[in-house]
C-alpha cells in the first residue's frame, strides 16, 4: 500500500490555504468529471482520486492528522493493526509521531461507501488513516455533504438587465435556459440550486453561480437605481422652447423645453430608471441632461437673420 501525498495531487504547496486548496480541486474536478469524460475509466480514477485528496485536506481535523503521520504512516499502521480499542497517542507522540488528542478506533465498518451513487469509494490509504477496512480513526461517509459549487460569468446588456431575459447556458454537458429577472446589476451574482458539480460522497449536487456583468450602453449610465443621459436640443428650440421626444429604455416620452435653456440643464423624470431586482415595480429616476446644438453649414440668408437679431438683441440689452 503506497503512501498517498494529497498535496501533489491536488498541484498545491503543504502550507497552502483553504481557498487555494478549494481552488485547486474545482480546477481539476472540472477537467476530469465524469460527466466531461464519459467511458474514460483513467478520468474516473483520477477524480475520484482529487476528491479523496479534497475531502482530506479541506478537513482541519483529517488534515492535521495526515499532516502528523506524514510518510510515517506506515509505523501507525504497524502498531494499531487488529486492535480496536483506543489508541495511545502519547506512545506514538514518543515514538516521533507527535499529537496529543486521544481517539478511538474500530475495525470494521465494512466497505465505507459501498452503495453510494455512482459507486464513490476511497483507498486503502485512506481507510487505514481514516477509518475502514484495516481499522483507522473512526471516519464515516458524509453523504450529506452536497458537491462543490460552480463558478461562471456571465455578460448582459443594459436592456436586458433592464427588461430581464432568457438565455442559455451549458453546464455538466447539457442545457439549461436560465431566465434573468429585471434589475439585474453589474457584479451581482445569482444562485441555480443543484446545478454544479456531483457530490463525491452521494450528497446533492452543488450550485451554480454566475456572476452578472452588465456591458457599458452607449447612451445610458445607471447610477445606483438612477439613469442618466444626454440629449441633442437645437439651438431654435432652446431659445424659444417647445417640446422634446426622449427615447428611454422602457418608452418614449416628452418634455417640456422652457425658453432659454441652457446646456447642461438637467430634467428629473420620476420612476423612469431601473427597476428594483426584488421589487421590480419600484424604480429609480431618469436625468436627462440637454445638450445644445448650434446648427451647422448656414445659408447666407440664415446668416443675416442671425446678424439681425444679434444686432437687435444688442441693442435692446443696452436700453
Amino acid at each position: 500500500m503506497n503512501y498517498k501525498d494529497y498535496y501533489k495531487i491536488l498541484g498545491v504547496e503543504k502550507n497552502a490555504d483553504e481557498s487555494t486548496i478549494k481552488k485547486a480541486y474545482r480546477k481539476l474536478a472540472i477537467k476530469y468529471h465524469p460527466d466531461k469524460n464519459p467511458n474514460d475509466k483513467s478520468a474516473e480514477e483520477k477524480f475520484k482520486e482529487i476528491s479523496e485528496a479534497y475531502a482530506v485536506l479541506s478537513d482541519k481535523t483529517k488534515r492535521q492528522k495526515y499532516d502528523q503521520f506524514g510518510e510515517n504512516w506506515k509505523s501507525y499502521e504497524q502498531q494499531h493493526q487488529g486492535k480496536t480499542d483506543e489508541f495511545d497517542w502519547s506512545k506514538w507522540r514518543n515514538s516521533g509521531g507527535g499529537g496529543q488528542t486521544r481517539y478511538s478506533f474500530e475495525t470494521d465498518y465494512g466497505d465505507m461507501f459501498g452503495g453510494a451513487p455512482g459507486g464513490t469509494s476511497f483507498s486503502d490509504f485512506f481507510e487505514t488513516l481514516f477509518g475502514g477496512r484495516g481499522g483507522g480513526a473512526g471516519y464515516r461517509p458524509q453523504r450529506n455533504i452536497k458537491g462543490q459549487d460552480l463558478t461562471a460569468e456571465m455578460q448582459i446588456t443594459l436592456e436586458e438587465a433592464f427588461h430581464g431575459s432568457t438565455r442559455q447556458v451549458h453546464v455538466n454537458g447539457s442545457v439549461l435556459n436560465i431566465k434573468l429577472k429585471p434589475g439585474l446589476i453589474d457584479g451581482q451574482v445569482i444562485r441555480l440550486k443543484g446545478k454544479g458539480m456531483q457530490s463525491p460522497y452521494g450528497g446533492e449536487y452543488g450550485n451554480l453561480l454566475i456572476t452578472i456583468h452588465v456591458a457599458k450602453h452607449l447612451r445610458f449610465e445607471l447610477k445606483e437605481k438612477d439613469l442618466h443621459c444626454e440629449v441633442p436640443v437645437d439651438l431654435f428650440t432652446a431659445v424659444l422652447g417647445g417640446k422634446l421626444t426622449v427615447d428611454t429604455l422602457g418608452t418614449s416620452v416628452n418634455i417640456t423645453i422652457p425658453e432659454g435653456t441652457n446646456s447642461g440643464k438637467t430634467f428629473r423624470l420620476k420612476g423612469l430608471g431601473f427597476p428594483d431586482y426584488d421589487h421590480p415595480t419600484n424604480r429609480g429616476n431618469l436625468y436627462v441632461k440637454t445638450v445644445i446644438h448650434v446648427p451647422q453649414k448656414l445659408s447666407q440668408k440664415e446668416k443675416e437673420l442671425f446678424n439681425e437679431l444679434a444686432l437687435l438683441h444688442k441693442n435692446n440689452q443696452s436700453k
